[in-house]
């Protein structure tokens, strides 16, 4: 049964912030400043923000979790459960795990994606966020589609993305520190991991086809899909002939424009804004929020990044608070179909963070579905 909440004196988020009082009750927000049920734990949220919890769309920090170092991995189960309270203390409620499934064995491999998709299925009733299976299809891994469509006829698919590393792969081929990290993972020397990057190109007349009938299924499933790295606005534009609704991490402004043109969301990595740029030479989270080109923000591969991008964005001028926090509530939860969350009003489903601001806000305490999942300071128990 779930225990009622009540949080008292934090300044709560809407379209500013407002101190209010709010109740939680069977895992939603009840009305505004009602009295809380009888024996409901109280949280003293003084000099605290009480924000919509965290929707992170693409995040694979997690794979971290199962391979802490080149070819050292760990028991899936226990990763994902470790990678959970990672979640949690950074205020992340609802999570898309980012599953790439690539052609290239060992960590990004078929027994890997296979064995994830079927923990994060089993474990989800156990994890304190909502934790579903984005999987980041390399469109060269033409083997994989018959998995795929069963996998989206069977609701196991959160979001589909579109990817394609094999090409830049081989533009990269005489670079050793650009091709280096992906050699480590999956286990295979320099020369055999450049054979099988060269036979898997070999097959690029079949992709487009793949592509295609993929799309088509996972729009006869509902399913959300994003295209990752959009390289030009023609791309951006065939992508969307085939119902790909998002443009993650688009390359370059002409491309984010594109999409901004015909209204879709468009993603980029919180660690972007968190270090003053992107590691790829690819646009300014910032700049591009500023230009109205950035709606979502994703923590990509690094967790703590998510909530901490919107204070420096609002300190740096760039948003408004209400604004930059929308990029990791609101707007993500619309996207991707998901209603019931992303904001703090009555009737939603209670995901909350309570934050104390500073240098480096602090989150001290995070609520997954009206559950109190995270905890980092008993001050609130009064």
């Amino acid at each position: 049964m779930d225990v009622a909440i009540s949080i008292t004196g934090g300044d709560i988020l809407g379209d500013g912030l407002e101190r209010r009082d709010l109740a939680v009750a069977d895992g939603l927000i009840a009305a505004f400043d009602t009295a809380p049920r009888a024996g409901a734990l109280r949280l003293d949220a003084t000099g605290l923000l009480v924000l919509p919890g965290l929707v992170d769309c693409h995040g694979d920090a997690f794979e971290r979790h199962i391979m802490p170092r080149p070819r050292v991995a760990f028991d899936i189960d226990l990763a994902l459960k470790d990678a959970d309270r990672a979640l949690l203390a950074n205020g992340i409620t609802t999570a898309f795990h980012g599953v790439t499934w690539s052609w290239e064995p060992g960590l990004r491999g078929a027994q890997n994606a296979r064995a994830l998709a079927e923990a994060i299925a089993r474990l989800q009733p156990e994890l304190g966020a909502d934790t579903r299976f984005h999987l980041r299809h390399e469109t060269f891994n033409l083997d994989a589609e018959p998995q795929i469509l069963d996998w989206l006829a069977e609701g196991r698919v959160g979001v589909l993305a579109f990817n394609d590393h094999t090409e830049g792969t081989l533009k990269t081929r005489q670079r050793p520190d650009k091709i280096g990290k992906m050699v480590e993972r999956t286990g295979l020397s320099t020369e055999a991991f450049m054979a099988l990057v060269e036979a898997v190109y070999a097959r690029k007349p079949e992709v487009e086809g793949s592509i295609t009938r993929l799309a088509a299924a996972a729009r006869a499933a509902g399913v959300t899909m994003f295209s990752h790295d959009d390289m030009t606005p023609e791309m951006r534009a065939w992508y969307r002939s085939l119902g790909v609704t998002v443009a993650e991490f688009p390359i370059d402004e002409a491309t984010a424009r594109a999409a901004d043109a015909h209204g879709e969301p468009i993603v980029f990595g919180a660690p972007n804004v968190v270090r003053g740029g992107s590691h790829t030479g690819c646009p300014s989270a910032e700049e591009m929020v500023r230009a109205g080109l950035c709606t979502i923000l994703a923590s990509d591969y690094y967790y703590p990044a998510l909530a901490l991008a919107p204070f420096l964005l609002a300190r740096r001028g760039a948003a408004s608070f209400a604004e930059a926090w929308a990029l990791v509530s609101r707007a993500p939860a619309q996207a991707l179909g998901l209603d019931d969350r992303g904001v703090i009003a009555p009737g939603k489903r209670a995901d909350l963070v309570l934050v104390e601001d500073g240098p480096h806000p602090h989150i001290v305490a995070t609520i997954a579905a009206g559950r109190l999942v995270h905890l980092a300071d008993q001050r609130l128990l009064g």
